[in-house]
């Protein structure tokens, strides 16, 4: 029976086992070397000032810009994942990352910081942290919840280490030797791409039926699956453009889907504040009077709160008690995160600083872990990478601005105090207008309900738009669009 033993995928013999658990190891290592890099900047904040005799707006514009384009470069990887796989996209964004840092070692003005470190490294950490939280998705079936609960553990790791380490070195030898030596760290992204073997394939049996008047393009997927694209022969290059408009960027979801409207405008506003004190709370510490190695011990206490309360929060908030709930969870964290930074204006004193990162940690654990488990519940599966790229670039141009907005408020009142009024005010409006928003929209669904009359024999197997509670998976890997063999 050849026929049958070729059908078994042999995709059971790596997923969940053996491999998966080192591809998870280089996983959380690459997302410490990538989202959790951008924390360290506040360090080298003054310094740039002073080299660059640059203002607070011109020098925010620096970690502004890479960490937007960590953000908005998700479609760009989308295609690079589809068409030379997850391994090599993440060894190119370690590439880029490291050459990044290196050119901007030798940056002779802020504008040339911008492209270096600000535009080439973000880039090459949006290919290899994107790329390489995909990946885990083809390893892990049963335990994916799990996984990508201890590949969040990453970014804390990177924002306990990364600012301690900055510290020390610009002590010893300097912004310019620090940034080549964080050139070489960030290369080690290309050793955790090369682990990062693509998932064993096997073509199903069954023959896909012709698709009658149009190419048939038959791809196989990594998990096991075979995908039918129907292409015209001779497609304009406006419809082809259209096409992968709608394929990376969910403009249709936008204007149709409610709840991801409502979503996504409250989160692009609300990074305005969220990374606000990431980058401004070790300069206002020191313009207070603590001590410089103190004050970058500020942002590692955030990142090791991070490391147990982030896992702790996305897996509370798998249980079914918070099904349908996770936008009022994620509200609630967001406003406490907003009001949080009152205390850090009221008080600059170093004991009062440490309470407040104590504070600031929890709910940023909590908001780190809901944001796209909030937009999985509010967005249908089979479009989910279409809306997550739209979604990170709307979020990317907030953040882009808000940074250097804030870096203007201070050169203008002249105090990093109303940096942090600015990320409440940011941070509380967007809790309230995306909490009450759902709560008011699910109130019209409940009125709608109650008022429509009652069918006496409904109908077996029609479409209804209200989703139906998810059922665990039992078919392996999402389908998705992603070819990461090679």
């Amino acid at each position: 029976m050849p026929d049958e033993r070729r059908t078994t995928p042999p995709v059971s013999k790596v997923q969940d086992r053996g491999w998966a658990w080192v591809v998870l190891a280089a996983t959380v290592l690459v997302q410490a070397l990538t989202l959790g890099f951008p924390s360290c900047i506040g360090v080298f904040f003054k310094n740039l000032q002073y080299d660059f005799q640059a203002s607070n707006s011109e020098t925010s514009w620096f970690p502004s810009i890479m960490t937007a384009v960590l953000h908005a470069g998700g479609p760009l990887c989308s295609i690079l994942v589809e068409r030379f796989g997850c391994r090599v996209t993440v060894m190119l964004g370690g590439l880029l990352s490291g050459v990044g840092m290196v050119a901007s070692a030798f940056s002779r003005s802020i504008s040339q910081l911008y492209i270096t470190a600000g535009f080439i490294t973000g880039l090459g950490s949006c290919f290899s942290f994107q790329a390489g939280v995909t990946v885990l998705g083809y390893y892990f079936i049963r335990r994916r919840a799990l996984a990508n609960a201890l590949a969040s553990t990453g970014v804390s790791m990177g924002l306990t280490l990364w600012p301690l380490i900055s510290q020390f070195l610009l002590d010893e030898m300097g912004w310019r030797n620090t940034f080549l030596i964080f050139g070489g760290v960030l290369l080690n992204c290309c050793v955790c791409g090369a682990v990062m073997r693509p998932v064993p394939v096997n073509p199903p049996a069954p023959t896909p039926k012709p698709c009658p008047g149009k190419l048939l393009e038959e791809t196989h997927l990594s998990n096991g699956n075979t995908s039918c694209h129907e292409e015209p022969l001779r497609p304009s290059k406006c419809a082809a453009c259209l096409q992968t408009l709608q394929k990376y960027l969910a403009f249709d979801i936008f204007c149709k889907n409610k709840g991801y409207q409502i979503y996504t405008i409250g989160v692009s506003w609300m990074v305005m504040g969220f990374v606000l004190p990431l980058i401004y709370l070790v300069p206002y510490a020191i313009l207070n009077g603590v001590e410089e190695r103190k004050a970058a011990l500020l942002v590692s206490i955030i990142g090791l709160i991070n490391i147990f309360m982030r896992p702790m929060a996305g897996l509370l908030s798998g249980l079914s008690l918070f099904n349908g709930r996770r936008i009022y969870l994620f509200s609630m964290a967001v406003m406490f995160n907003g009001l949080s930074n009152l205390i850090c204006a009221i008080s600059a004193e170093y004991n009062i600083l440490v309470f407040y990162c104590l504070v600031y940690s929890v709910s940023m654990s909590v908001i780190g872990a809901l944001i796209f488990q909030v937009l999985m519940d509010v967005v249908e599966m089979d479009r989910f990478s279409s809306a997550l790229g739209l979604f990170t670039i709307l979020e990317s141009v907030t953040i882009l601005i808000g940074p250097p907005l804030a870096g203007l408020l201070v050169d203008l009142l002249g105090h990093y105090r109303y940096v942090f009024y600015a990320s409440c005010f940011f941070m509380v409006t967007a809790a309230l207008f995306m909490g009450l928003s759902f709560c008011t929209m699910e109130a019209k669904a409940k009125l709608k309900e109650t008022n429509k009359p009652p069918l006496e024999n409904p109908p077996r197997g029609k479409y209804t738009e209200v989703p139906a509670e998810l059922e665990p998976e039992k078919n392996g890997s999402p389908d998705v669009s992603y070819v990461t063999s090679i």
